[in-house]
């Protein structure tokens, strides 16, 4: 097996939205004119201006009051969400195939480095079944009872599952948000086993825009920062551990 070159890590500041996607498409495309192995992966990391963003699945009504906020509509997957100021955002462009995972365990690589990264800052952040993302308790934000609402393994006691003695082996209709907070995002593209766009952290940014719109699709979803639940810590440092946490967990 030849040898895989070394992740690429760019700081790229403050940067506008609708370049930073084009310039992920173009990475992208242009890594199909050339031998994989050659092709370094690479991180960006990033915070961008006020920006909604669409989804492939996202519906209009989800958005019903951008004000001055543009919208743009992109090809990820999920719904709409909201990037500003405050927000550190990771942009993984990775080669599935050589990296050896699929989908899924990519998704789930990035939600455990989301988590690792809050726990550096004494937060303990959750996964919710059929949701996306990564949530705190906002009563409890260092709390590390795990959720009732958490990923589970559908059916997994067919006894239980039939007499319905209990109700969390059955497939929830709609996420259970009861008591959480919505502190981090997921929306990806993969194309020709190839990834971009991403993840983002809620660190210390003004969440007004959040309440214009459903986030991620949900009625009700509250979102909010580490400076929201009493964690200051400044958007640098918070970049710096979330950049090593993805370049951990998205290794082969």
């Amino acid at each position: 097996m030849p040898d895989i070159p070394p992740f690429d890590i760019r700081q790229l500041g403050r940067v506008d939205y609708l370049p930073t996607y084009a310039a992920m498409q173009a990475f992208t495309s242009e890594r199909d004119l050339q031998p994989s192995s050659n092709v370094p992966d690479q991180l960006w990391i990033c915070e961008h201006p006020p920006v909604f963003t669409q989804g492939l699945a996202g519906k209009p009504e989800h958005i019903f009051l951008p004000g001055d906020i543009p919208v743009v509509q992109t090809n990820r997957g999920g719904q709409v969400t909201f990037h500003g100021p405050g927000q550190v955002v990771g942009y993984p462009l990775i080669d599935l195939k050589r990296a050896g995972y699929f989908v899924k365990e990519y998704v789930y690589r990035i939600e455990e480095a989301v988590i690792r990264t809050l726990l550096y800052f004494g937060v303990t952040g959750h996964r919710v079944g059929g949701a996306p993302g990564i949530y705190v308790r906002l009563d409890d934000p260092a709390g590390h009872a795990p959720l009732p609402q958490r990923p589970r393994k559908w059916g997994s006691d067919p006894a239980a599952q039939q007499n319905g003695s209990d109700p969390h082996l059955r497939a929830p209709s709609f996420p259970d948000f009861t008591g959480l907070g919505k502190i981090a995002q997921i929306g990806i593209k993969v194309s020709r086993n190839c990834t971009y766009h991403g993840v983002s952290l809620n660190v210390a940014m003004d969440l007004e825009p959040f309440s214009r719109i459903n986030p991620c699709g949900y009625s009700g979803l509250q979102t909010v920062d580490l400076s929201t639940i009493g964690v200051s810590v400044g958007w640098a440092e918070a970049a710096d551990i979330l950049s090593q946490k993805l370049a951990t967990y998205l290794a082969p």
